[in-house]
């Protein structure tokens, strides 16, 4: 009875896992796809599209009359409408309101007894039986058919660009370091307050909740006044790898604290006891006891201190620089996409990019991640 009451509920939280998971994986696999297509179609056809054959109606006007030849006794003008664009005209018009007008191999009257013809493969010709007179050439409308094609094409162009390579390294550079040394520090603040008792440890509890809700952008000006500040007097370099890393490890703290801190004091009690009763220091018990048993916590905070520190751009560029040496991979792809203006498929590819090495630090730790959140979010001591 209770489980037939349940169920209804059941298929309701079942149903919103699944709406959730749609609506985050669907963008992600639209931009995948759109990485691999080219770039023509990518500009005119959504990712839904892309194995289906797309049509475009391509706007072309031929050259101008002072390039007409005389042939067999008549003036003609020749181009291509595609210009390489691939693909087959399935239909095309002299006018925009009608683009279908005539099939390939048609030909259409123009003024003062000129014909045009336009082929499948979207070459065209105009010819006269007079001299063709005008500044300006003949505008006209193909409705261009395009198989699905894909090319590596757009991440190649990304990863041979000048300096995305010294980038990637900047990032590895930044990211490991940023994610260690909070975690080492985090660990033994987290144990202290969870199994030592000292004064005032109910107090820095509290400091590091109401650090968590410390908005980023307001803490960063000051922070970075105060590493110059000391940096100055110690006579250290304002924009160093280790005022980045020390920037990132003060961001993160409250969160790695909080969460290890939760997940410590849930460890049972009475293998600490027995541990003391052997003679063992805290130093030991941390290090052979808490440390092995708190890695599906330490695993969580990993991925996303890793993500935030290998996706940062506002912090990466304060304290580090945006010189072309300093310049992360994030920033670096910025430039790139500024430089184009605004190609998608150098957006879509930059993105893949970026998430390649987060992606791999994800599925190596994923299996950690739900059971050290959940974990830390029910125990506590």
């Amino acid at each position: 009875m209770y489980a037939s009451k349940k169920s209804p509920l059941i298929w309701v939280v079942h149903l919103s896992v699944l709406l959730i998971v749609a609506l985050w994986t669907l963008p992600t696999a639209g931009l995948f796809i759109s990485s691999f297509r080219d770039k023509n179609q990518l500009a005119v056809s959504g990712w839904w599209t892309a194995l289906s054959t797309s049509r475009q109606n391509i706007v072309y006007r031929a050259p101008s009359p002072e390039e007409q030849v005389e042939r067999d006794g008549a003036f003609v003008i020749s181009g291509n409408a595609l210009e390489g664009r691939g693909g087959k005209v399935a239909a095309w018009g002299v006018s925009t309101q009608a683009p279908d007008a005539f099939k390939p191999g048609d030909s259409a009257d123009l003024r003062d007894g000129a014909k045009m013809t336009v082929k499948e493969d979207g070459s065209f010709e105009i010819t006269s039986p007079t001299r063709m007179e005008g500044s300006r050439g003949q505008r006209f409308v193909v409705v261009s058919e395009t198989p699905p094609r894909f090319t590596l094409d757009n991440y190649r162009e990304v990863l041979t660009s000048a300096g995305i390579g010294s980038s990637f390294i900047n990032s590895l550079t930044v990211a490991i370091p940023s994610t260690v040394i909070p975690i080492l520090v985090a660990a033994f603040a987290a144990y202290a307050l969870a199994w030592m008792k000292f004064p005032g440890r109910s107090i820095l509890i509290a400091v590091v909740v109401g650090l968590l809700v410390v908005p980023l952008q307001m803490s960063l000006i000051p922070l970075l006044k105060f590493y110059n500040g000391v940096g100055a007097f110690f006579g250290v370099p304002s924009k160093t790898y280790l005022g980045i890393w020390l920037a990132h490890m003060g961001f993160g703290l409250p969160l790695a604290i909080y969460l290890l801190r939760n997940y410590m004091a849930g460890l049972p009690k009475e293998i600490m006891e027995s541990a003391r009763v052997d003679g063992a220091s805290d130093f030991e018990i941390f290090v052979k006891i808490v440390l092995p048993l708190s890695f599906p916590a330490l695993a969580s905070f990993s991925i996303f201190q890793f993500l935030w520190t290998w996706n940062d751009l506002l912090v990466a560029m304060v304290f580090l620089g945006a010189g072309n040496d300093e310049l992360v991979l994030t920033g670096r792809l910025v430039n790139l996409l500024g430089s184009r203006g605004g190609n998608w498929e150098i957006l879509t590819a930059s993105a893949f990019i970026t998430i390649i090495v987060p992606l791999l630090v994800f599925f190596t730790l994923q299996r950690f991640l739900v059971r050290g959140l959940l974990a830390g979010s029910v125990k506590g001591g």
